[in-house]
């Protein structure tokens, strides 16, 4: 029986549903799949900015704690790019959960290169997920429009982008024992808000926000999805074991499913529920491998 502390569960808990509604705002905001993903990253580094004078960790950064993120931020900018865009193109809810099959890229990369192995449970959660997302866009795919189809990939590929960024940020904590996670929330925050203000910039689409439902979209997906919904996971990990940090994860891509059927009135079937529930299912087998990755902002 798993014994965890009751703060700890509801930190991780109230975490994982915070982070859920990030799709829903980028949905709700009438800008562009880029200049939402700079705003998010803008104002949720402002705000940590403002949480790290609080604390009085706002000193002491150095050249190489930039140069080390640099890496996990453009694979982090890279994974809002087409992240936002598969928003717009699936909705809120399918496009949450195919990003969130990088546990999958992660295992994978695992064996290749780390020399872990290939176990059974491995396999069914492949088996198990897939099967859910046919269930959910395979079975009518051939009719699908070729945004659907898109939106579909770009999901996915949004995983694998991920993927990447938490494994560059695992090394560069690594090697950068000062990189807490506050401390590499903020500096992800800020590299990546830079990268993507030059897509901006190149997309030439400018940096207005045109409406006050837009500021107060951002504001709130900056706010609850890239700061305090990670601030309270990244206090209740360590207290968690792995197998019940993966099981609190998995709301995010549950609620956002459901908020999408609620909010939007996204068409679903019984057999999309089940598609649903078996992916989730198989991303948890998937993801209970041993400790939790380092914290970071998920999709």
């Amino acid at each position: 029986m798993i014994q965890a502390p009751r703060g700890a569960l509801l930190r991780m808990s109230a975490g994982a549903a915070l982070i859920s509604t990030t799709s829903i705002f980028v949905r709700w905001a009438h800008v562009s799949p880029t200049l939402s993903a700079f705003y998010r990253m803008a104002f949720g580094a402002a705000m940590l900015l403002v949480l790290l004078f609080a604390r009085r960790q706002s000193r002491d950064f150095a050249l190489r704690d930039y140069l080390w993120m640099l890496l996990p931020s453009l694979a982090f900018a890279s994974d809002l790019f087409v992240w936002h865009r598969s928003i717009d193109y699936i909705g809120p809810g399918l496009a949450t959960l195919a990003a969130n099959f990088q546990v999958f890229i992660l295992a994978i990369v695992g064996v290749l290169f780390f020399r872990e192995r290939l176990t059974l449970r491995f396999v069914l959660g492949v088996s198990l997920a897939l099967f859910g997302l046919w269930l959910l866009v395979g079975k009518e795919w051939s009719s699908s429009t070729p945004q659907f189809r898109l939106g579909v990939c770009l999901g996915l590929f949004t995983g694998v982008c991920y993927a990447v960024y938490l494994l560059s940020l695992r090394r560069a904590q690594a090697v950068r024992p000062g990189l807490t996670p506050v401390r590499a929330l903020f500096l992800n925050s800020l590299l990546s808000a830079a990268i993507l203000g030059m897509v901006v910039l190149g997309e030439r689409s400018g940096f207005a926000i045109p409406d006050a439902q837009s500021w107060a979209a951002l504001l709130g997906l900056a706010f609850f999805g890239q700061v305090l919904g990670w601030v309270l996971i990244a206090s209740a990990m360590p207290q968690l074991p792995a197998s019940l940090v993966g099981l609190l994860l998995l709301l995010q891509p549950a609620l956002s499913f459901v908020l999408d059927v609620i909010l939007f009135a996204r068409p679903t079937s019984g057999l999309d529920w089940l598609g649903l529930a078996l992916s989730l299912v198989g991303i948890f087998i998937g993801s209970v491998r041993g400790k939790p990755a380092p914290v970071g902002e998920p999709a």
